[in-house]
């Protein structure tokens, strides 16, 4: 039985004890006016009504890397952990933090206020960018028929993806969705598909164009 889903907080937000499983990565779907206390909710692919209402520190953490136009930040993704060290108080009742973003060209280190008349800098890393799910847009399905078309054999498609990914990868739903996209488009030259089902691995060349 997993017990993650009994962790969630009986709340109309997201809040730092739903983290305690683990850091959550979010992509926001909409960034709308809050309330007076917390003037700004920001909504996500799958919030089911629990928008995280960023803290003061962390808007500031979004306008030093997004900016401040948050109609920009739609579509971005970021990574929210559980402090531990956040205090209300005296008291240390946890925090939800920003450990990356997307949309970073490098890591971004800003000075925040963590005591009164006391400031310490908080560093947050770049968000590695998640390819488009190759599935959603139809192109492995795409791309198969292609080479199903064209006549190239089970190990013919390994091939032409070992060649295509530089060894990455041995199957078409590894392939970059660019990749994917102009094999469905283009099919496959009748000349490469003898190449690619019959000749080694290492001597078969990879299409022009193909490159990610």
């Amino acid at each position: 039985m997993d017990m993650t889903p009994t962790l969630e907080a009986q709340s109309n937000q997201l809040t730092s004890d739903d983290l305690i499983a683990g850091a959550k990565t979010i992509t926001v779907t909409k960034v709308a006016p809050g309330s007076d206390e917390q003037p700004v909710a920001v909504h996500y692919d799958g919030d089911q009504g629990k928008p995280w209402y960023p803290c003061k520190s962390m808007r500031r953490v979004l306008v030093a890397a997004w900016g401040a136009d948050a109609k920009e930040y739609v579509g971005r993704s970021l990574t929210l952990f559980r402090d531990p060290e956040v205090s209300y108080g005296s008291i240390k009742v946890g925090g939800i933090r920003i450990s990356h973003l997307s949309d970073l060209d490098g890591p971004l280190s800003i000075a925040l206020t963590v005591k009164r008349a006391k400031r310490a800098p908080y560093k947050v890393l770049p968000l590695a960018k998640a390819a488009p799910a190759p599935d959603d847009l139809g192109s492995v399905a795409a791309a198969a028929a292609a080479c199903e078309a064209a006549g190239l054999t089970i190990a013919g498609i390994e091939a032409l993806c070992l060649k295509a990914s530089d060894g990455a990868c041995t199957s078409l739903s590894g392939l970059p969705v660019k990749t994917l996209t102009y094999i469905a488009s283009n099919g496959i030259e009748p000349q490469k598909v003898a190449v690619f089902n019959a000749a080694p691995v290492e001597t078969a060349p990879a299409p022009a164009g193909w490159a990610d």
